[in-house]
């Protein structure tokens, strides 16, 4: 493609980002370069890919893998005498298009819509999978605590003793977090003493200390394990186990995760909190018309 290539506009447009938004076979959303070009007001190829690389510079300096969301592409257009055509093209992120938008031609009216449209839609996007983080965090330490139970009636059939019961859970631990017990993790996390470490945990932590939980008690039930000191040990090796499988898949140990900045107490409260305020507004009657 030679430098001034024209980009066939089809005159004015108002820009709508999301007439133009595609979903892969995953359900990730992409736009295409060729596609978004025209609505930032770029009429050739080259002045584009200008933008396009300060972009990916721009992702560089910011710590993201460029790959991620510049990724390399071809499309195929028709020509006026009806031959086709392969040009080069872009699959672009969220992410990558509000980069682009920061480095376009700030001369261009359709530069600012984009940026500002960018922005509000990234933030939104971060806004929701906040809110999953958390909803997945609660429905997740839910059913740890109920799994816990469970845990605590198989580990009390096995022979472990109730004083002996804290003593157990933190070879599970030791286990799962390389020789670290609870109180460990709490003061390597700065956790205030009172403070259940569960409850500081984000989902992808909570999901492996719950597989710990659910495994230990199904094999101290399923291989009928007696003696305290069996049961706890089980427990210790299920825990290593578990990280062992984190490590050959290239994951973060699970101690070097980060901390939630709001505990699971401060979620239920702000849940609740969000509970009553709705609960006041006026409801609006069925046999109300318009």
């Amino acid at each position: 493609m030679s430098a001034g290539e024209n980009i066939d506009s089809g005159g004015p447009r108002i820009p709508d980002f999301d007439s133009i938004r595609q979903l892969n076979e995953f359900g990730a959303e992409y736009w295409s370069a060729r596609d978004l070009a025209p609505l930032l007001g770029y009429t050739t190829w080259q002045r584009f890919q200008n933008a396009i690389d300060r972009a990916v510079i721009s992702s560089q300096q910011v710590g993201q893998v460029t790959e991620n969301h510049f990724s390399g592409a071809a499309k195929m257009v028709i020509l006026g005498s009806g031959a086709k055509r392969q040009l080069k093209d872009f699959l672009l992120s969220r992410f990558a298009c509000y980069l682009i938008a920061q480095n376009g031609d700030p001369r261009k009216p359709e530069i600012a819509s984009a940026q500002a449209y960018f922005a509000i839609a990234t933030r939104e996007n971060e806004v929701t999978r906040q809110l999953s983080e958390e909803e997945r965090r609660l429905e997740l330490r839910e059913r740890l605590s109920e799994n816990d139970k469970g845990l605590a009636q198989a580990a009390h059939r096995a022979g472990v003793l109730p004083r002996n019961f804290g003593q157990f859970q933190d070879a599970g631990y030791e286990g799962l977090y390389g020789g670290l017990k609870r109180e460990d993790l709490k003061q390597k996390r700065g956790l205030p003493n009172r403070a259940d470490v569960l409850d500081y945990m984000d989902s992808t932590e909570l999901a492996a200390n719950d597989f710990r939980i659910t495994q230990t008690r199904d094999k101290l039930i399923r291989d009928g394990i007696i003696g305290a000191a069996k049961a706890t040990e089980t427990h210790r090796e299920i825990g290593s186990k578990i990280r062992e499988t984190i490590t050959e898949l290239g994951g973060t140990m699970p101690e070097e995760l980060p901390t939630p900045k709001e505990s699971i107490k401060q979620l239920k409260r702000g849940k609740a909190k969000n509970s009553k305020v709705k609960a006041k507004l006026p409801r609006v009657s069925e046999d109300s018309s318009l």
